[in-house]
């Protein structure tokens, strides 16, 4: 039996969520981006009241590691990595993007093993954070930060229908018209990601504090006005 904290303020959503082996038992969200930091603190205090136990009972913490908003990803992996030491319980951290795939699976199922998925975080321009999953959640392409054109993916649609999904996908859509490119909107969900940090917690894959850090996935880059 395990019961895990859940944290994910990498995206424009924020969440907090209790789960019990793998099933919610409660989660709080947040929609505004600029509040993730104050929202994370309360919404963890209101979380574990709501469930009425003690932030001592919990067997670990996840954090969604990134890619993802910079602020976001530091407020969520310091907070976790901050519990963690305090409670001495282990740190699951789980890639974005593979959370945000878990909820296209959960979202919609199918029996085409042959589709791949492809999330798609808006990084500004026509830039985006994406990577490809087959439905199993294996890799097929690792995480990265991509400039999208017109020839992005044209060789992997040559051979198989692929779901795009996530926040960068509606600038895709806009230049992708090849027959094999399936849309669908898709945002990562408590009920998935309790799903996955549960596995994750049955497998023992935790994360040593002094290593984990957040997956940028680029260079921070800050505007200098003139």
């Amino acid at each position: 039996m395990s019961l895990i904290l859940n944290i994910d303020t990498a995206s424009e959503n924020a969440h907090v969520s209790l789960a019990k082996d793998g099933l919610i038992l409660h989660s709080l969200s947040n929609e505004s981006q600029k509040e993730h930091a104050a929202f994370l603190q309360a919404g963890i205090q209101q979380l574990i009241k709501s469930v009425n136990i003690k932030l001592q009972d919990v067997d670990a913490v996840a954090v969604t590691a990134g890619p993802g908003s910079y602020t976001g990803l530091r407020v969520g992996m310091a907070s976790a990595k901050g519990l963690c030491y305090a409670l001495k319980k282990p740190l699951l951290t789980i890639s974005t993007l593979e959370a945000l795939t878990a909820s296209a699976l959960q979202f919609f199922p199918t029996d085409h093993k042959d589709l791949l998925y492809c999330p798609m975080m808006d990084a500004r321009r026509m830039e985006v954070f994406t990577a490809l999953y087959k439905h199993d959640l294996s890799i097929q392409l690792h995480p990265c930060a991509m400039i999208l054109d017109e020839l992005s993916f044209e060789k992997e649609m040559k051979s198989n229908q692929i779901v795009f999904f996530g926040s960068g996908s509606d600038k895709w859509k806009l230049i992708c018209k090849h027959e094999n490119a399936i849309f669908k909107t898709v945002s990562i969900q408590p009920k998935s990601l309790g799903k996955s940090t549960y596995d994750l917690f049955l497998e023992k894959k935790f994360t040593e504090l002094a290593y984990s850090e957040p997956l940028y996935l680029k260079e921070f880059q800050s505007v200098i006005k003139s």
